[in-house]
Order: C-alpha cells, then structure tokens, then sequence
C-alpha cells in the first residue's frame, strides 16, 4: 500500500508546479479605451445639367446720350446760272446732343464670344452751321448766311463682343459692328444777313431721309446681379455717315442757286447704360457634401468570471 507519506509528498509536488505554470503565463493588457467611429462623408451630388429652353440667346435693352459732330458743311448746287461766293467759308458750326433708345437680341457662344443685332432711335438734335462771304455782298463788307435745321436717326447694327474674363462679377469687354444710319433732316431754313443788318432772301427746304452705312467700336463693363441678368456700361464711337438736305428753294429773290447742303462725316461718343437678360434656366447652386453620421456603438460588456 502507498503510505500517507508518499501521497503528501506527491500532492506538493504537483501544486508547486501549477504554481510556477501560472506564474509564466503573460498577463492579458486591459481594454483599450472606447473611440467612436470616423465620420464618413456622403460623395458630392450628381448636378444634372438642365436643358435649354432658348439656348444661349438674350435679350437687351439700352438709354444714353450721344455727343455728336460733323467735320464739314458741305455744299452743293443744281443752277448753272448762280455763281457761288469764292470768298465763302464756314466760320461756325455745331450740333446738339441726342438721347438715345436701343433694344436688341444676342446669342452668347461661349464664355468669350457673343454677338447681337440692336436697333436704336436718336431723337432729334438741332444744327447749325454759319458761313461768311466778302464778295457779292449787297451792300459791301462781310455777309453771313445761317443754315438750321435738325438732325433724328434710326440705327441697325450687327455687333461682335470680347469679353475678357470675369472678376468680382465684372466682365470687362470690347466690341465693334456694322450695319446703317437711316438719317432724317427736318426744318431746314437758310437765313441770308446782309452786311449793313438787313435779311437777305430766305430758304426753305423740304424733309430729307435717307440710308448711310454706319459703324462703331465700342468698350464697356458688365455687372452680374444673376447668372442671367447683366448691367451694361458702356462707351461707343459711333459713325453715322454723311446725311444730305434736299434742295433749298430761294424767296423774295429770283436768282436761286438750288443749293443742297451735306452734314459730311457725322460722328457721336454715345455713353448708355443697358440691360442682358439671359433666356435660359439659371443654373441650380453646387451643394457640399453633408456628413453621414454613424450611430453609436457601446463596445461590448467584459464578463467578469
């Protein structure tokens, strides 16, 4: 039989033993401290591009004043029987300003390049233009003859626009166009004054209209208010063509020149201020990324044995 002995001292034997394989095994680290997830981002939205409803065309409307003048008074007569002063000269000319009234439709290609054919009404401006002759003159000394009359036109253009980049809503631009002058010269009259005071014999002429090519180049700024409305300074040098009276018809005398008279080279500085409407959709605004955020998740309970 095994003695008491033997057993005790086996039963040691192995408790000392667990003992030290306890002691060598590692010791497992603590829990590592809950962090929630990252937020995730939802990827930016398809902007689905919306169709034209009239393409790229826009509308314009324009106010101004223009500055005009004329280089020369020319003249010219039908009577082969008149003999035309040699001393005569223009010692004074002038003519008022004008306001104008402009619509217009345009087509705006691309971010640089448009163009638009304008129409335009210049209200009525009186001119006048005073010339002086020595010779022939009734009584002796220096006559004058003092022709008035007014001035309106109606104006087609067809025009070609840079624009040249925008910057804070700006856009800088130059511009040029061709197209004609439909001139009107009204309430001619051709007063005569003798050197000694008295009036000479007067002239009367009938309304005069007619087509003159005309063109203009042109600088200016826009302001965008939207995507499709635009505020339109600007300032063009416009050439109006060389518009020409009918023939004057003499009174209280019998000889007559049948003169006709000649604005030659009429020219304006036109300072206006318009309008762009766009006819289109206005574009719908990018939208960020909104965050998507994650629902919390409690990290799982540690049992405790």
């Amino acid at each position: 039989m095994v003695s008491v002995k033997f057993l005790l001292s086996a039963a040691a034997t192995g408790l000392i033993s667990s003992a030290a394989f306890g002691a060598d095994m590692a010791v497992p680290p603590p829990p590592a401290p809950y962090q929630p997830p990252p937020m995730m981002y939802a990827p930016p939205p398809i902007i689905v591009a919306q169709p034209m409803i009239m393409g790229n065309w826009y509308l314009r409307g324009d106010v101004g004043v223009g500055a005009q003048s004329f280089s020369q008074f020319d003249h010219s007569q039908t009577s082969s029987t008149f003999v035309w002063p040699s001393s005569w000269g223009i010692v004074q000319q002038d003519i008022q300003d004008t306001s104008i009234f402009g619509v217009g439709f345009g087509y705006q290609f691309n971010s640089w390049f448009r163009t638009d054919l304008t129409a335009e009404y210049r209200t009525k401006a009186m001119f006048k233009a005073t010339g002086s002759y020595n010779n022939n003159c009734a009584g002796g000394g220096t006559c004058f003859d003092v022709t008035e009359g007014n001035l309106s036109s109606a104006v087609v253009m067809a025009n070609i626009y840079l624009d040249l980049g925008t910057w804070w809503c700006l856009t800088p631009y130059v511009g040029a166009g061709l197209g004609g002058a439909y001139n009107r010269i009204s309430g001619l009259q051709d007063n005569g004054i003798n050197s000694d005071g008295t009036v000479g014999f007067g002239f009367t002429a009938a309304d005069s209209s007619a087509w003159n090519a005309a063109w203009n180049v042109q600088a200016g700024v826009a302001y965008s208010v939207t995507n499709n409305l635009k505020v339109d300074l600007n300032v063009r040098y416009l050439h109006l063509g060389s518009p020409a009276s009918t023939e004057v018809f003499c009174q209280n005398t019998t000889v007559c020149p049948g003169a006709t008279y000649t604005l030659t080279d009429v020219s304006s500085w036109d300072f206006r201020l318009g309008i762009r409407w766009l006819l289109q959709p206005d574009a719908p605004p990018a939208l960020m990324p909104q965050p998507i955020q994650v629902p919390m998740q409690m990290p799982p309970l540690m049992s405790r044995g």
